[in-house]
């Protein structure tokens, strides 16, 4: 399975970023779809998921200002970012499991400046 993410960028700190992660197989086939961050010297962390049955997750930090979808047709999973602050810069990564196996897409980097 492969899983391709997009949408990072460079932005100021109140701006928004909206992430997609599309997938080379139709998405109903994973028990969870997520998205991870890794900022520098970081260990890499769940930022928000989504399971097969709709059931969703954030991290505190991100309560309220994120918003993760999908949209079954187009094999996407999205991750809507809003007020986004310095700390929210790293990479972020696509996450997919199932079956016992987890796919990765590759990072995207997000930028927040001050």
């Amino acid at each position: 399975v492969q899983l391709q993410a997009s949408g990072g960028g460079s932005v100021q700190a109140g701006e928004s970023l909206r992430l997609s992660c599309a997938t080379s197989r139709s998405i109903s086939i994973f028990t969870y779809m997520g998205w991870y961050r890794q900022a520098p010297g970081n260990q890499r962390d769940l930022v928000a998921s989504i399971s097969r049955d709709g059931n969703i997750y954030y991290t505190d930090s991100v309560k309220g200002r994120f918003t993760i979808s999908r949209n079954s047709a187009k094999r996407t999973v999205y991750l809507q970012m809003d007020s986004l602050r310095p700390e929210d810069t790293a990479v972020y990564y696509c996450n997919a499991r199932r079956a016992g196996m987890t796919d990765w897409g590759q990072g995207t980097q997000v930028t927040v400046s001050s």
